[in-house]
């Protein structure tokens, strides 16, 4: 089986005039389509550094990254913002959730800005957030909603361009308890429906025990962490 996501000797540094730190270092990974990859790591151990660069979002300092067909370290912006926008799907540990549109018009701008009709758009997103169970909240504006409530639209909304990869950082991490596990129940739930490969970063262990494999970055580098 080919691999969704192949990352080889990743290096990340960052250079100030008085030291260079080195985040990230001989970072490899390889990762199945389909599968729920979980990556744990202390705070300030690079794990969020670490998706950003999955998610072109940052840059390695070396090393190759590939996801899907895309060499995305070799991506100009355009190619990036049309990766972003059709590859993958990105949830944040806060939601992003534009405040002076709705539930139904914040899930249905990602695919009506790439060009899908807004009807067919429209009627997607009204299927997303049926199935994240917000139905009766779609014409409710962010201020309007629960903690739980604004990251469940940002769920239905990282799928609404169908993308192969949902990329999540700390998704939870903002939420009391209890959202924290409908959350992370709906987000695997969500990638089992439609068939997505699941990349989470996360500090949450009971959350991380959801995944078929989990990794931990220490000391800047990779290895498989049994859960």
């Amino acid at each position: 089986m080919n691999k969704i996501v192949c990352i080889e000797n990743l290096e990340k540094t960052y250079k100030t005039d008085s030291e260079t730190l080195t985040i990230l270092k001989n970072l490899s990974l390889e990762v199945e389509p389909g599968t729920k990859n979980v990556i744990v790591g202390e705070s300030g151990s690079g794990k969020s550094t670490f998706l950003n660069i999955i998610g072109g979002l940052d840059t390695a300092t070396a090393g190759k990254v590939r996801v899907g067909n895309y060499e995305v370290s070799a991506l100009g912006e355009d190619e990036l913002t049309e990766y972003r926008s059709h590859f993958l799907g990105l949830i944040f540990q806060f939601h992003y959730l534009l405040k002076d549109f709705t539930a139904l018009e914040n899930v249905f701008l990602p695919a009506y800005m790439a060009g899908v009709p807004k009807t067919v758009a429209r009627d997607k997103a009204l299927s997303l957030l049926n199935d994240v169970g917000l139905s009766d909240r779609i014409d409710h504006l962010p201020s309007q909603l629960s903690g739980g409530e604004r990251q469940r639209v940002a769920v239905a909304r990282s799928l609404i361009n169908d993308p192969q990869i949902i990329l999540a950082d700390e998704p939870t991490g903002n939420l009391d308890p209890a959202n924290a596990v409908m959350i992370g129940d709906l987000l695997f739930s969500m990638a089992d429906k439609y068939h997505k490969t699941l990349i989470l970063v996360t500090h949450d262990m009971s959350l991380a025990k959801k995944g078929d494999v989990c990794y931990a970055i220490t000391n800047g580098q990779l290895a498989e962490r049994a859960i």
